[in-house]
């Protein structure tokens, strides 16, 4: 495997996700842990952006959101984080072991941990959750509780 296919195969990953959570945001609100990871793959994005340029290869379009549409449910859009976070994390394996360059590695290394050790646990929990999952990130950690004592 080249180091352009590496980098590519990792930032289209990023793109996707990014583009899943985006549709999920966009048809469900601004729920959690959808909010927070995809600014976190926006992240993920920005960081590779810069090998790309260092190793003078071309940067791939990003054309993910007119591909995906979102789940027909949140808990459907749950379990799909749960997968892609667990594909993400062999991809980037597979990637690690592809790549010499450290610069690259620490990257790649750095965008895997995310994904095993916030993305996945934050989608699990998304499942955990239930009927009471996908609260908006604006009402806050107390948001069912609140909900239960009003009665409403």
């Amino acid at each position: 495997m080249t180091l352009q296919q590496v980098l590519t195969e990792a930032l289209e990953d990023e793109y996707k996700a990014c583009a899943m959570y985006r549709k999920v945001i966009d048809k469900f609100g601004p729920v959690r842990p959808f909010v927070n990871i995809m600014e976190a793959e926006e992240r993920h994005i920005a960081a590779l952006i810069p090998l790309f340029e260092q190793y003078d290869i071309p940067i791939p379009e990003d054309i993910w959101s007119s591909r995906l549409q979102a789940p027909d449910t949140l808990r459907e859009a749950c379990q799909a984080g749960v997968d892609a976070e667990i594909e993400n994390m062999a991809m980037y394996q597979r990637l690690l072991a592809a790549t010499q360059e450290v610069d690259v590695s620490r990257v790649l290394s750095n965008l895997q941990a995310a994904s095993k050790d916030n993305h996945l646990p934050a989608f699990e929990r998304c499942l955990e959750r239930g009927e009471g999952y996908g609260q908006t990130e604006h009402r806050g950690k107390n948001a069912r509780a609140r909900k239960g004592r009003h009665g409403k």
